[in-house]
């Protein structure tokens, strides 16, 4: 039976989870847009060797789920931290990294497959004929990108950016399995301390829609702001 009585004591439960699902959330999205978006330019400068490289990482990380990915972090990043530390002479522990570390790079770099795609696309959508334009008007090709293609890029790519971002909230209930408590895993933990799963649960998806619309009403607010200016 449904018991409205939990609901409160639940709530703050699972709310303790917020903060730090929010902040693995940012990291992994500005980790993966830096990295999505180098990976963007190399294809968009058609970069030779680079581009090939490029395009077989993204089709290596959006085939492959990233509940694997986040296990082979598990497994395999601690000791590539120790190797590699020891290569320049420092001591570390590899296997003390924590689990939460260890989510934040496994999520980005299969983020950062579908960044890139985003701003590629983005790119993609420039009219070629302002650059033509700006050149005949003296600009540079670095004044070019600040000033003419960069603003609207950025204008493009929003609506994607926001949806990625809660690709990333929704990715982040995986690492429950390697024991990253975020907002999801509270919600379980929780429920396991009082069996009133049902009531959990609801809370956890209230949390999620607040933040989904939060997020979504301020990249839209921002959008129309960076599009008047432009």
């Amino acid at each position: 039976m449904f018991d409205s009585e939990v609901l409160l004591p639940d709530l703050w439960d699972i709310l303790g989870a917020v903060p730090m699902t929010l902040l693995m959330a940012l990291a992994i999205f500005v980790f993966s847009t830096i990295v999505g978006s180098l990976f963007a330019m190399v294809e968009y400068r058609r970069i030779t060797v680079l581009r090939e490289l490029v395009v077989a990482y993204k089709v290596a990380f959006k085939g492959v789920p990233m509940v694997i990915v986040i296990f082979l972090a598990y497994y395999g990043l601690p000791p590539a931290l120790q190797f590699l530390a020891a290569l320049v002479g420092i001591e570390f522990n590899g296997h003390l990294t924590p689990n939460w570390v260890t989510l934040i790079v496994a999520l980005t770099a299969c983020v950062a497959a579908f960044q890139a795609e985003v701003v590629k696309g983005a790119l993609n959508s420039f009219d070629t004929g302002q650059a033509d334009a700006a050149y005949s008007l003296g600009y540079k090709r670095s004044q070019l990108f600040r000033r003419v293609m960069l603003p609207q890029v950025i204008v493009a790519a929003i609506p994607d950016l926001a949806n990625s971002f809660m690709v990333i909230m929704k990715a982040l209930s995986l690492g429950f399995a390697i024991e990253v408590v975020d907002i999801f895993a509270q919600s379980q933990l929780t429920a396991a301390l009082n069996f009133y799963y049902l009531e959990a649960f609801l809370i956890a998806v209230v949390i999620y829609m607040v933040i989904a619309y939060i997020v979504t009403h301020g990249a839209d607010r921002v959008e129309a702001a960076l599009r008047a200016r432009t």
